[in-house]
């Protein structure tokens, strides 16, 4: 493993857990030119395997992966390595995934596609956010957003099987997919 190292994250390290080899790498290589001490891992075993060799200051988590899901792998971090701050990156991202995330102890939740900087970002929110007192006003999402949040979260179960979504919301095959190619609402 080739380590680049800056003095303001000399030292620091992190596990980067994700299914895509591309995408690992890709990520791993822009956190080593940041100073990191990066470990990569593509499913739940090998990030545990990682964790049991080498304590990790924090953790990006893929939330689709083969075999356990990424959430999983957050609780078992979070249980055996409670110091390991730990991100949950995504493609289906929705509200419900977000929730769960956070209350198995996740730092912070982001959608993919995500920089090394917005990774790093998230990390700053999510620390920021545990010691800011709770907010009393709460932004509700619109009906479009909700609807959205809940295709997605359908579809994501489904394993991005179109048509098993669409038996289990109720709808036409062809009405989801003209759904899926709208953008997310605001």
């Amino acid at each position: 493993m080739s380590i680049t190292s800056t003095t303001t994250n000399a030292g620091r390290t992190i596990l980067l857990v994700d299914d895509s080899y591309a995408f690992r790498e890709r990520l791993a290589r822009a956190f080593r030119e940041r100073g990191f001490l990066v470990w990569t891992a593509c499913n739940y075993d090998e990030a545990m395997e990682a964790a049991a060799q080498q304590s990790f200051e924090m953790a990006v988590v893929d939330l689709r992966m083969p075999g356990k899901s990424g959430l999983e792998l957050v609780r078992d971090l979070k249980r055996h390595y409670p110091q390991t701050k730990v991100l949950v990156l995504t493609g289906f991202g929705s509200i419900a995934t977000a929730i769960d995330a956070i209350r198995l102890g996740a730092t912070n939740y982001l959608p993919k596609p995500a920089d090394a900087d917005d990774i790093l970002a998230a990390f700053a929110r999510g620390e920021a956010e545990v010691g800011s007192p709770p907010k009393t006003e709460h932004e509700v999402p619109s009906l479009a957003r909700a609807e959205w949040e809940h295709i997605h979260r359908v579809l994501a179960d489904c394993g991005g099987n179109i048509s098993e979504a669409a038996r289990r919301l109720g709808i036409h095959r062809r009405s989801l997919q003209r759904k899926l190619r709208k953008r997310a609402p605001d």
